[in-house]
């Protein structure tokens, strides 16, 4: 590009020129990409920073949580709660949801967030990120006076989401987002200290020689998705006629901004080993977010059997299986899946 366009500038062109969003949500959103340029700080100092290994806490899932898992939490919370912008936020990492307290202005949006995605990755200097997601909080209903915030304001489903996006960790720190016009991706220039548009209208190509799952699962699969990974190895020789490459980082961030950047599939699907379990990935914190971001940039995303937007939240750290990506074969393993 000739001409850098900050993030402070291209979300004031979608308010004030497009007219795609609100000045309250832009602030927001100022917020977050702030709160990840302070995470990808305390990310890139490491083990200098004192920030790797594992703390003493688990979170909501029993999962130990990383040191840099509750700092990414706290930086979240802290960045946000009194801007004026939020009414309540919502982590993978806390039990229940956080109200914005009664010292600061109440506003009208609530942020869900999954603030470390890829633990597994912190110690060994892989690409990690931060998921985040915007919805509006519900209107009173007619002749209803307004409530105080509770859980049951964030049970909406994805295609009710306002922005979303993440941040990536990696050689580069990349914050990605949508408003509801496609995806844009911005590359945070560290000598400036801000975000800078890099590629806008993002695509994914609708095919793909590439598949991203845990091969390890592989014995525990559902038959759908053994059928599907199967053809994929095959290759020339079998009935999809081509060879396929297969990457999986253990970061969906990454994952899916390979799947951004150059196409593929992601699959983290249901399997046998916890079957009262729809899925390993949450609803609300990953699985909402990534696909309309992947949708936005002319993918797919279901959860096997279903358009994941389209699906009603239960409860707060609801479970999901997830399939997205190339939309063309994202459409096949939901073929298979229905078939049963």
């Amino acid at each position: 590009m000739s001409q850098k366009i900050s993030l402070t500038r291209y979300l004031v062109e979608q308010q004030r020129v497009n007219g795609h969003i609100p000045a309250q949500l832009r602030l927001l959103l100022e917020v977050v990409a702030r709160s990840c340029k302070g995470i990808s700080q305390a990310v890139n100092k490491g083990a200098l920073g004192g920030v790797l290994g594992a703390a003493t806490t688990e979170n909501v899932q029993g999962e130990v949580q990383k040191k840099l898992d509750i700092i990414a939490n706290e930086v979240l919370i802290e960045a946000n709660e009194w801007g004026g912008h939020l009414a309540a936020m919502a982590s993978e990492e806390m039990d229940s949801i956080y109200a914005v307290p009664n010292r600061y202005p109440q506003g009208e949006y609530l942020l869900l967030f999954d603030p470390l995605d890829g633990s597994s990755n912190i110690d060994v200097n892989v690409s990690i990120g931060t998921i985040f997601s915007v919805l509006k909080k519900p209107d009173p209903a007619p002749g209803k006076a307004a409530h105080a915030v509770n859980e049951q304001d964030f049970l909406q489903p994805g295609s009710q989401q306002v922005a979303a996006g993440y941040c990536v960790y990696g050689p580069q720190t990349t914050l990605v987002l949508t408003v509801g016009n496609g995806v844009a991706m911005f590359t945070l220039d560290r000598e400036q200290g801000s975000f800078v548009l890099t590629q806008e209208n993002v695509q994914v190509p609708a095919d793909t020689q590439e598949f991203a799952i845990n091969m390890s699962n592989m014995r525990h699969w559902d038959e759908p998705v053994k059928r599907y990974i199967d053809e994929c190895l095959q290759g020339k020789e079998g009935p999809r006629g081509k060879d396929f490459n297969m990457r999986w980082i253990a970061s969906m961030v990454a994952d899916v901004h390979r799947i951004l950047t150059r196409g593929g599939i992601f699959m983290y699907p249901w399997d046998k080993r916890e079957p009262n379990k729809p899925g390993k990935l949450r609803l609300m914190y990953e699985a909402n977010p990534m696909s309309w971001l992947i949708e936005q940039a002319g993918g797919a995303a279901t959860n096997g059997r279903e358009r994941i937007l389209d699906l009603q939240p239960g409860k707060l750290h609801e479970r999901v299986s997830v399939v997205l990506g190339s939309k063309n074969e994202v459409e096949l393993v939901t073929k298979y899946h229905n078939a049963l």
